[in-house]
């Protein structure tokens, strides 16, 4: 007499399928979190390097206003003379205002010799054989942090305001450390570029950088998850005024 083959019913089929499936549509569950995780990760990494090349760039270029070489043989008036919007001989900063977005722009003005290191708005150096005059304008201009050296532009942070997921750069704000007492060098007080008197007396500058928020979403507004801006702040001491 044969004996009869085990094996498994419909319902028993029917019972390991839909378990299957409910484990399958865990994982692609856990696989798509882990994508966007990896993605939100990426964004905001790009952000942070964005944030700090364009902190360092400006921070480095802001510190050198007035700057000239050769003191014993050169002045600040006659390296530095009166030219476009620097109305005074030896002026190395002039900013203008607005009170909407991108913002504000800063304009830096100094004179290197060959060779001694100083960089400007896009990292070059003067290798001329010569004294170079370098005016570094910063501003945001359709999303970017840009920078006009000597009148040609070049964008150093932020994507097209266009672009789809991209990191964009929002607004600019300038404050400008004086000090109202007219002696020492000791700031008491930030003012905007209108509030300034006299562009020669400015110790330190304050610039803070807006960004949109990469993870932010208009659909998720009201959730209190992420803020639609990110903002950056630095004080920048002038040099030729604090004697650093």
């Amino acid at each position: 007499m044969r004996k009869s083959q085990a094996g498994f019913t419909m319902i028993e089929l029917l019972v390991a399928l839909v378990i299957g499936l409910f484990l399958l549509g865990g994982l692609m569950t856990i696989v798509q979190d882990n994508r966007r995780t990896f993605a939100s990760q990426n964004q905001l990494s790009q952000l942070q390097d964005s944030e700090r090349l364009a902190m360092t760039m400006m921070t480095d270029v802001i510190q050198a206003a007035g700057y000239f070489p050769s003191p014993t043989i050169n002045t600040a008036a006659s390296a530095l003379p009166v030219s476009g919007s620097f109305v005074t001989a030896g002026q190395g900063l002039v900013g203008s205002y607005s009170g909407t977005p991108p913002g504000d722009s800063i304009t830096v003005r100094y004179a290197t010799n060959s060779g001694d290191g100083i960089l400007n708005c896009t990292g070059g150096t003067n290798t001329s054989g010569a004294i170079a005059t370098y005016i570094n304008q910063f501003s945001v201009v359709n999303g970017q942090l840009v920078c006009t050296l000597n009148g040609t532009a070049y964008p150093l942070v932020g994507t097209l305001s266009t672009v789809a997921n991209g990191i964009v750069v929002y607004n600019l704000s300038v404050l400008y450390g004086v000090n109202t007492s007219g002696a020492g060098n000791n700031v008491n007080s930030y003012v905007n570029a209108a509030g300034v008197a006299n562009w020669s007396e400015v110790i330190s500058v304050q610039v803070s950088l807006t960004f949109l928020n990469p993870l932010w979403s208009a659909a998720n507004v009201g959730q209190g998850t992420q803020p639609q801006y990110l903002t950056f702040q630095r004080v920048v001491s002038v040099m030729n005024q604090t004697g650093i």
